[in-house]
């Protein structure tokens, strides 16, 4: 049997309309569920970064929902250090650092920051018992090798011990620098400490084996093969901990500490 030119011209656009219907409404239909799982991953990485949950370890959404009450988001003005009132929950720190309104231009760094979000997003971890702030985890971010990695830090309320680091989106390279989804790695760094006598960031990613946080507090493994990633890691730790990140907040911080013990 044999089809007229105008007959395959039309029965080809149909197929291609029906199959362009189809595509746009799954992905209309699946944005919300995508943007749920998104959330529930970055939540996860946050619990994970605290130690709540293990690296690496499958966690059901209504556990990490459980978790996540124990976790309280804030607001701190990068600028000032000082805490701020708003949608700390909803707010949207990739978004914001887009819009020029809500962001500033980054001072040259080798962690490739070009811009800094006016207000970045912190999560106080409190005690299960009485309510009181265990741990802070915070958001960093910087260029690796192939991509921007983010992720979180936590430390605990004296800002200088590391409690754990996770990364929750990058493009880093499988089996090098992509490492640092390994759970083996990240157990390397709780009990790490950031800052040297002189107050300046000391935390870094050494070649070869680095000795135990008792022993040699300030450096961390390397990723094996990958030395481009690991120098961006240590690059954006020390410009988030650092004066031009959160520098600010933590003098503010450790002074409210203070005030408390005081008192």
């Amino acid at each position: 049997m044999q089809f007229s030119v105008r007959y395959i011209v039309l029965f080809s656009a149909a197929v291609c309309i029906a199959c362009a219907i189809l595509v746009s409404s799954s992905a209309v239909t699946l944005h919300e569920m995508q943007e749920k799982n998104q959330a529930i991953f970055k939540q996860k990485n946050v619990l994970e970064a605290a130690g709540l949950i293990a690296p690496g370890a499958k966690v059901a959404g209504d556990e990490v929902d459980r978790l996540m009450k124990r976790i309280r988001p804030r607001l701190v003005d990068l600028a000032t250090g000082e805490f701020v009132e708003g949608d700390a929950a909803g707010y949207d720190q990739q978004k914001a650092k887009k819009d020029p309104e809500q962001s500033v231009a980054a001072p040259a760094n080798p962690s490739r920051i070009t811009r800094l979000p006016k207000l970045a997003q912190v999560f106080e971890v409190l005690n299960d018992e009485d309510g009181a702030v265990q741990m802070l985890v915070l958001p960093v971010e910087g260029y690796g090798l192939w991509s921007t990695l983010l992720g979180f830090i936590a430390l605990d309320t004296d800002l200088e011990t590391v409690r754990g680091l996770t990364y929750y989106e990058h493009k880093e390279t499988p089996g090098l620098g992509g490492e640092v989804d390994n759970p083996r790695w990240k157990s390397l760094w709780p009990g790490r400490k950031v800052f040297g006598d002189d107050g300046q960031v000391k935390i870094e990613l050494i070649k070869g084996q680095a000795g135990t946080p008792e022993e040699d507090p300030y450096r961390v493994d390397g990723l094996s093969g990958a030395s481009i990633t690991s120098r961006g890691v240590k690059n954006m730790l020390r410009f988030w901990l650092g004066p031009q990140g959160f520098g600010p907040f933590f003098e503010k911080y450790q002074a409210q500490i203070g005030a408390k013990e005081a008192a």
